[in-house]
């Protein structure tokens, strides 16, 4: 892994002990403070005896160390790579993260390297200054639990107006969407950020209702032939969804997937990808939905 989370809280509790210890005198008990912040709780049983018996030898027995000058922990070459690619992303860009000292590095990887299947071709404008704007309000409005007023296009083509509290932002790796979810004054559900035009922040003094409404889930469950790697490639296409999964035999699998009924238009064109590696056989709308969607596309000459 480029990037450890797991491994470097070691090396970030060392160099945090090894600063404090530069910084003049300090007691045991603070240097096993600082271990149980910065790393994990049985860490006090191997961090603190390895450096005061000298084996790691960054710590004299009387607590001073050798070293001049507080440790620092520079990134390697990969890991700015790594961050260069990222940084080259549009949807890193809504957040305003700034990557300094980077320009003189080549990306790890670039778009040119990987191709994404089985997803929309008409995903959200991440470079639209307009879009940035808006995706910026929501964002901040999030974090500041603030409400916001809007101006969007509905699915009927016509312009309305509202006002609501937004809870979180979620994207479809499916549909390429940023969409927030909100509540309050009488809205609710969520609302794709492409089809807002414009959008501020709410400083009206009447009250907003931000009851956010209760997210209702079904279970699909499928059965699966594990040919050409089905199996494999369907659990790491629903890696996120909770899941329980059954052997049947040497051949076939059933597995339920718990998903939001809010999705369940998604859930239909993702399952529909694994065209007869899979069956659903339980979950009585899904399966009612997805009938529908295949008599369409034989209506239309698609196979």
């Amino acid at each position: 892994m480029i990037f450890s989370e797991l491994y470097s809280a070691y090396y970030n509790a060392v160099a945090a002990i090894l600063s404090r210890v530069l910084e003049g005198e300090c007691s045991e008990k603070e240097l096993q403070q600082i271990v149980v912040e910065r790393a994990f709780g049985e860490s006090v049983l191997s961090i603190l005896p390895s450096l005061k018996s000298g084996k790691w030898q960054l710590i004299h027995p009387d607590m001073t160390t050798p070293l001049e000058h507080i440790p620092t922990m520079p990134m390697t070459l990969l890991q700015k790579r790594w961050l260069k690619a990222i940084s080259l992303d549009p949807r890193v860009k809504l957040f305003g993260v700034a990557f300094p000292n980077l320009d003189d590095v080549e990306p790890l990887f670039t778009e040119a390297d990987y191709y994404v299947y089985d997803k929309y071709s008409d995903g959200d404008p991440f470079e639209d200054e307009g879009y940035i704007q808006i995706f910026r309000v929501i964002l901040t409005a999030i974090r500041q639990k603030t409400p916001i007023k809007f101006e969007m296009i509905n699915r009927k083509g016509r312009t309305v107006f509202g006002r609501f509290l937004p809870q979180r932002l979620e994207y479809s790796e499916k549909d390429d969407k940023f969409r927030v979810v909100a509540a309050g004054n009488g809205f609710v559900g969520t609302v794709n950020l492409s089809r807002m035009t414009r959008c501020t922040h709410y400083t009206g003094d009447k009250p907003l209702d931000s009851n956010e409404r209760e997210v209702l889930y079904d279970i699909a469950t499928v059965k699966l032939v594990d040919e050409r790697n089905a199996l494999e490639r369907f659990m790491l296409h629903f890696a996120h969804f909770e899941k329980q999964a059954e052997k049947l035999d040497e051949k076939y699998y059933l597995i339920r997937i718990k998903y939001a009924r809010d999705d369940e238009p998604e859930m239909v064109i993702r399952l529909l990808s694994f065209g007869p590696m899979i069956e659903v056989v339980g979950g009585d709308t899904l399966r009612r939905l997805i009938i529908e969607k295949l008599r369409n596309q034989k209506n239309c000459g698609l196979k």
